[in-house]
C-alpha cells in the first residue's frame, strides 16, 4: 500500500486521521469526538486538497 488515510484513536480517546506515504506519516489531524467526524475530515481533504495553493512563509 503506497499511500493511505488511517483513522486511529489517540491516548485521550479522540479519533484522528493521519496520511501515510510509504509507511511515513505525512500529516495528521486534530482530534475528533466521533469516527464520523474523522471520516468527514478525510472527505474534505480529498475534495478540497487537489486545488489547494501553497503558502511559503519562510
Amino acid at each position: 500500500m503506497g499511500h493511505h488515510f488511517e483513522i486511529y484513536k489517540d491516548k485521550a480517546g479522540e479519533f484522528r486521521v493521519r496520511f501515510k506515504y510509504n509507511s511515513e506519516v505525512m500529516f495528521s489531524t486534530e482530534g475528533y469526538s466521533s469516527k464520523d467526524s474523522a471520516k468527514n475530515a478525510i472527505a474534505s481533504i480529498q475534495k478540497n486538497g487537489p486545488g489547494a495553493e501553497t503558502v511559503d512563509n519562510s
